[in-house]
């Protein structure tokens, strides 16, 4: 389904929130946001701005299952789907993404926001960013953008992310397109990072139907339904980005990054600007969800994987939990080595029985504390490649961050009468026969 056709959906069911009264882009907007806990919202009157605003549409699984077509259970399975049948999209000539197109750009006249006190400036958090390499072709993903003047940000490009690699390795500027507001399927398909070659594009087309359409200035193609295109370069320039709140929520320090230089902006004649507040549930979703078709992948190498979470508490990055079938006594702790495979960051994983609801963080607890032993069911691996994002983990200028990763097989053991460890159920009767 397409962005506009959600959006109308949503708010048909009940489900997205249209604020009429005027609002400020400095720190008003995010705090609406999270005040609604990221329920789909619109802002009608942006103080200063002749772009509306609108957030919430990746905020929990529920509606990004019913924005892809499908229920939160059925989920990971059509994103393994899409990963592994990609569908190149059709090219299109004329596109809504281009009936405004401004050839000398002004980033001010976009309602950036300022997020939190404390951050580096104005930012553009829902950017989904294509550039071209050389050697691999397309690739998409999303860049956070600080504003500097005019017409430049500057661009967090996180070091051996394909972005990274490509911009490092060519001489000159690289072209790069950023599209801001986009469907939920190149939303999710712009945060899976698939192998390299893989195109983000193809696999959202396989998500739902996503044409394209080549850029104006650059050799480059985005969505066509895209609501507002910046295109530009990625410059040998560098400058400060940051200080900037990240997925765990903890302020992410202040670096030298690249300058991207926009040329261009193009946009729907009634075009509608996308906000996303940092290190809260969009964001975490986006960065965590994406991880679960790669874990799971990985797992089925070793046994047969039910479903994967990689969790809200733990940032959406650190935690994981894994459903497995069980039918060898080391299937457990294989799929605890397969699962940090699947997602090299992950810091803590829980293996879990069919029986047990992934998504309650109860039944989680309530198996750990009746499955596990930690003599014979923990495993411990010191001194792990980890996550820049993770405090306590050990941080070296110029090294890889290490940290501990401790894996958990809190499956029932074989060999073993498995009624003592089933749940004993009531029966639920229909109440109102007892209150008539």
């Amino acid at each position: 389904m397409n962005l506009r056709s959600f959006l109308s959906k949503l708010e048909k069911d009940g489900k997205l929130v249209r604020i009429k009264k005027s609002v400020s882009v400095k720190y008003e907007i995010a705090n609406v946001i999270y005040s609604l806990n990221e329920q789909p919202v619109f802002f009608e009157n942006v103080t200063g701005y002749s772009f509306p605003v609108f957030a919430g549409i990746t905020s929990n699984r529920d509606i990004i299952a019913e924005g892809l077509g499908t229920t939160k259970d059925k989920l990971l399975f059509k994103l393994v789907d899409a990963l592994h049948s990609p569908k190149s999209p059709e090219i299109v000539d004329k596109a809504p993404c281009q009936e405004v197109v401004i050839k000398n750009p002004d980033i001010s006249k976009l309602p950036l926001l300022f997020h939190l006190p404390g951050d580096g400036g104005r930012y553009a958090t829902a950017t989904v960013a294509t550039i071209k390499d050389p050697d691999t072709g397309r690739n998409v993903s999303y860049h956070r953008l600080m504003e500097i003047d005019r017409n430049r940000f500057t661009a967090r490009l996180i070091p051996k992310r394909q972005t990274r690699t490509t911009y490092d390795k060519i001489k000159g500027d690289l072209e790069m397109a950023v599209c801001i507001g986009n469907s939920i399927p190149v939303m999710v398909a712009a945060s899976l990072g698939p192998p390299s070659g893989v195109d983000e594009f193809s696999i959202a087309n396989a998500l739902d139907e996503t044409p394209l359409v080549k850029c104006v200035t650059k050799d480059l193609e985005v969505p066509a339904e895209s609501e507002i295109v910046l295109e530009g370069r990625l410059t040998k320039e560098v400058d400060r980005e940051g200080p900037f709140v990240d997925l765990t929520e903890t302020r992410d320090f202040e670096r030298q990054e690249p300058v991207f230089e926009v040329d261009c902006i193009t946009h729907r004649k009634d075009a509608m600007y996308q906000a996303l507040i940092p290190g809260r549930l969009e964001h975490k979703i986006l960065m965590g969800m994406p991880k679960e078709p790669t874990i799971y992948d990985e797992v089925s190498k070793v046994c047969e994987c039910k479903n994967v979470l990689v969790t809200m508490g733990g940032g959406s990055w650190l935690h994981g939990v894994v459903q497995i079938k069980k039918k060898h006594p080391d299937d457990g702790k294989k799929a605890i080595e397969a699962a940090f495979n699947g997602h090299k960051s992950m810091k803590h994983v829980v293996i879990v029985d069919e029986d047990v609801d992934i998504y309650s963080s109860n039944a989680i607890e309530w198996a750990i504390a009746t499955r596990f032993q930690g003599d014979k069911d923990l495993i411990v691996k010191p001194d792990q490649p980890g996550s820049s994002l993770d405090p306590s983990a050990k941080h070296e200028p110029g090294k890889k961050t290490l940290t501990t990763k401790v894996g958990v097989d809190a499956t029932i053991p074989t060999g073993v009468d498995k009624k003592k460890y089933e749940v004993v159920k009531y029966k639920k009767v229909d109440i109102d026969d007892y209150l008539r």
